[in-house]
C-alpha cells in the first residue's frame, strides 16, 4: 500500500475506535500486548538484518539503540499492560458550568484523530505509539527510519494480529512502507487525513517537520540537557547524578549534554568528574567519556578543547561538554542561551539558589538534585510515551493519554434561543 492508502485505511478504521469503551479498548491492548511475545522470535530475527545492515555505518551508541532483545521486548509488552491500567482519558467532563440562562456547559474530552509518528532507529517507540493511540482511541501511522524498518514492519504485525484477535480493525495501526523522503511529505501535507504529525528523532528531522507540515505538528525531542553544579552542591551526589544522566544510556534525548560547574567549587570537583567519567570508567573497561572543556576547565583538567559549537550539539555519545561559571546568574543566562527547552538541572543543597533556578529556567522538565534522565512518560507515571514535547502548545514534556486527546464541549438546553 502507498503511503497515502495507509492513511486512509486509518481514518476509515478510526470511527470504530473512537467511541469504544474502555474494556475493548483494554482487551485490544492486552492482545497485543501478547502477540508481541507470541511473535518475539520473528521480531528478533528481523531486528537482527537490521543489525547487520546498519553495523559499520552508524555508531555503537545508535547500534544500541536499534538493538532489541528477549529482555526489551517483554518491557515493550509491559510498557503496553502498564498502559491498559491507566485510566480512560476520553470522555473525561474536564469543567462543567451553567450559565445564568440555563444552559448546562461541559467541556468533554476527546480523541484527536489520526495521528502520524514520524521516528528514526528506535524500535520500540513502534509499540509505545501505538499502545497510547490505541488507549485514547485515536488510529496511528508510524514511519519509522530505514535503520529500523525490518524491526517495526514485524512489530506492527504483531500490533495488529492482537488487534484483529480482539475483534478491531488492524488498520488502525499503520507503518509506512515507504522509508524515502517522500513518505515523509506525504505525511507532513496529508491535510483533512492526519489530525496530529509528531516527529520523534534528531534536530534535521524535527526542523523538516516544523518547517514543512501543513498539518498541525507538535516540535518534540532534541535534547540539549544541562546539569548545573552549584557552589554548594553535594559533590558525590552531583558526581552520582552527572554519571547517570551522561552514561546510562547517552543516545537518547533526555542524556546530559553539557555540564556547568561553578567556579568557586570548579577546582575541587573537576579533577573528581574526570576521575568518575573518564579514568574509572577506562579502568573498568568501559567506554570513558571524552570531555570537551572551556579554556578555564582546560586550565584545571585535561581533556578536549570545546568548539563554539559544542554547547549547542546534542552528541547523542560519550561525549560531555564542561563550563565553568561564575555563578547562578551565569548558569541561567548559559541554559536560556544554549538549551533546547528539554530537561534542565541543579545540583544543591541552597533552597533559595534551587528555587530562583526551578522559577528562571524555561525548560518542558526541571530538576533540582536528580538525573535529566528521569524525563521519560515511564517514569512520569504515564505508562510510556508518544514523545516528548519541547513547545508549550498544547502539549509539553513527556506526551501520554492526555496529551493525545482534543476536547468539546456539550452544550445542555431547554429550548434556549439567543
Amino acid at each position: 500500500m502507498t503511503t497515502i492508502e495507509i492513511i486512509k485505511a486509518a481514518r476509515a478504521a478510526w470511527p470504530s475506535l473512537k467511541d469504544a469503551e474502555s474494556p475493548v479498548k483494554d482487551k485490544a491492548l492486552a492482545c497485543m500486548a501478547d502477540a508481541l511475545i507470541s511473535r518475539s522470535g520473528e521480531i528478533l530475527s528481523a531486528n537482527q538484518a537490521d543489525l547487520e545492515a546498519a553495523r559499520g555505518s552508524i555508531s555503537d551508541v545508535m547500534l544500541d539503540r536499534l538493538a532489541l532483545t528477549e529482555k526489551r521486548i517483554r518491557s515493550m509488552a509491559d510498557g503496553i499492560r502498564d498502559v491498559i491500567a491507566l485510566p480512560d482519558p476520553c470522555g473525561v467532563c474536564l469543567d462543567s458550568h451553567t450559565r445564568p440562562d440555563g444552559l448546562q456547559i461541559e467541556k468533554i474530552s476527546s480523541p484527536i484523530g489520526v495521528v502520524a509518528i514520524i521516528y528514526e532507529s528506535r524500535p520500540n517507540v513502534t509499540s509505545d505509539a501505538a499502545a497510547l493511540a490505541i488507549k485514547s482511541g485515536n488510529a496511528c501511522v508510524l514511519r519509522c527510519g530505514k535503520e529500523a524498518f525490518r524491526s517495526a514492519n514485524a512489530i506492527t504485525d504483531a500490533l495488529k494480529a492482537g488487534l484483529e484477535a480482539a475483534g478491531l480493525s488492524g488498520a488502525l495501526v499503520g507503518l509506512v512502507q515507504d522509508t524515502t523522503r517522500q513518505s515523509a511529505r506525504d505525511l507532513m501535507t496529508a491535510t483533512g487525513l492526519v489530525d496530529l504529525l509528531i516527529p520523534r528523532g534528531g534536530a534535521g528531522l524535527i526542523k523538516a517537520c516544523t518547517e514543512n507540515a501543513q498539518v498541525p505538528c507538535i516540535e518534540t525531542g532534541t535534547g540539549i540537557c544541562h546539569i548545573y553544579v552549584h557552589a554548594r552542591a553535594n559533590v558525590d551526589m552531583a558526581l552520582n547524578i552527572i554519571d547517570n544522566a551522561k552514561t546510562s544510556r547517552p543516545s537518547v534525548c533526555n542524556a546530559a549534554e553539557v555540564c556547568l560547574v561553578d567556579r568557586e567549587i570548579a577546582a575541587e570537583f573537576l579533577p573528581r568528574l574526570q576521575d568518575r567519567l573518564v579514568r574509572q570508567r577506562a579502568a573498568a573497561g568501559l567506554v570513558p567519556v571524552e570531555l570537551r572543556l572551556d579554556r578555564e576547565a582546560a586550565s584545571l583538567i585535561s581533556g578536549t578543547a570545546a568548539g563554539p559549537a559544542d554547547f549547542d550539539t546534542e552528541f547523542l555519545d560519550y561525549i560531555l561538554a564542561v563550563k565553568t561559571v561564575g555563578g547562578l546568574d551565569e548558569a541561567i543566562s548559559h541554559i536560556a542561551a544554549h538549551s533546547t527547552g528539554h530537561s534542565d538541572a541543579i545540583i544543591s543543597e541552597d533552597v533559595k539558589a534551587c528555587d530562583r533556578f526551578v522559577k528562571a529556567v524555561d525548560s518542558a522538565a526541571v530538576y533540582v538534585n536528580a538525573s535529566t534522565r528521569f524525563t521519560d512518560g515511564g517514569e512520569f507515571g504515564l505508562g510510556c510515551e508518544i514523545g516528548i514535547s519541547t513547545q508549550k502548545l498544547h502539549a509539553r514534556g513527556p506526551m501520554g493519554l492526555r496529551e493525545l486527546t482534543t476536547y468539546k464541549y456539550v452544550v445542555h438546553g431547554n429550548g434556549q434561543v439567543r
